[in-house]
């Protein structure tokens, strides 16, 4: 009986030590060198997603932001001279800079035909002024979106290497010492497993940012393109002859 009981609390003792033992970082520490540099890549990878979803973030939204009210100092400006001087207040609007673009175009051509109306043909200039600028804008806000959309197309990808490689290893050492027992296998499998999970948590936040992002800058392109024609119907109305 006491030797039992012995043996019994031996047991219990040792269940925490073995408990405490059970680290991820050990086990990427004890990893092979394929696996780390697939790890590593895949952290590196997903730490750059989270500083450019958050800039992004940023970006988009104030974007849109000031656009919108931007949009609607413009309707409210009794002319656009006011409402040229009224786009310096959003400095991250997209909408903004187009108009500024057009209105410096249009002011052009005014001085050029002797101040007053202009001939149709010259609207076109400032239909190219209005389509290049937004083009700018657009870019500025697609910058690495890019790298989003690899990380969550190749991210799966490259943790399931590692899962592979990690599969490899593991039947590598049953062939070498002809066992098959969870001490033999158990660390290679899980170093594989560690992969394989890295991948997915490095690919699902990218592609949900890269898909959401993706539609807000596709809503500000509809309203770039939406003002940008009320803004060439009142140039043509005001200011065109034919």
């Amino acid at each position: 009986m006491d030797s039992a009981l012995t043996v019994y609390l031996a047991t219990v003792g040792a269940a925490p030590a073995a408990s405490d033992g059970f680290s991820v970082f050990a086990l990427i520490a004890e990893a092979d060198i394929v696996v780390q540099l697939v790890l590593f890549g895949l952290i590196g990878m997903s730490v750059t997603c989270w500083a450019i979803i958050l800039n992004k973030f940023i970006t988009v939204r104030s974007a849109a932001s000031q656009s919108r009210h931007f949009v609607d100092a413009f309707w409210k400006a009794s002319a656009l001279e006011q409402a040229y001087q009224a786009s310096g207040r959003y400095p991250r609007s997209p909408t903004a800079e187009v108009f500024k673009a057009g209105y410096v175009e249009l002011a052009k051509l005014t001085q050029q035909d002797g101040g007053g109306s202009m001939d149709m043909g010259l609207t076109e200039n400032v239909e190219r002024a209005l389509r290049r600028t937004a083009q700018v804008q657009l870019n500025q806000l697609e910058r690495m979106m890019a790298f989003l959309a690899t990380t969550a197309s190749t991210g799966p990808f490259i943790g399931l290497f590692g899962t592979v490689w990690g599969i490899l290893r593991a039947f590598q050492k049953i062939g070498e010492t002809g066992q098959a027992s969870i001490q033999t296998v158990g660390p290679d499998i899980a170093h594989a497993l560690i992969a394989t999970a890295v991948g997915l948590l490095a690919a699902i936040p990218a592609s949900m940012a890269y898909n959401y992002f993706n539609s807000s800058i596709r809503n500000i392109a509809s309203e770039i393109d939406a003002f940008s024609a009320d803004f060439l119907n009142i140039v043509k109305r005001h200011y065109s002859r034919r």
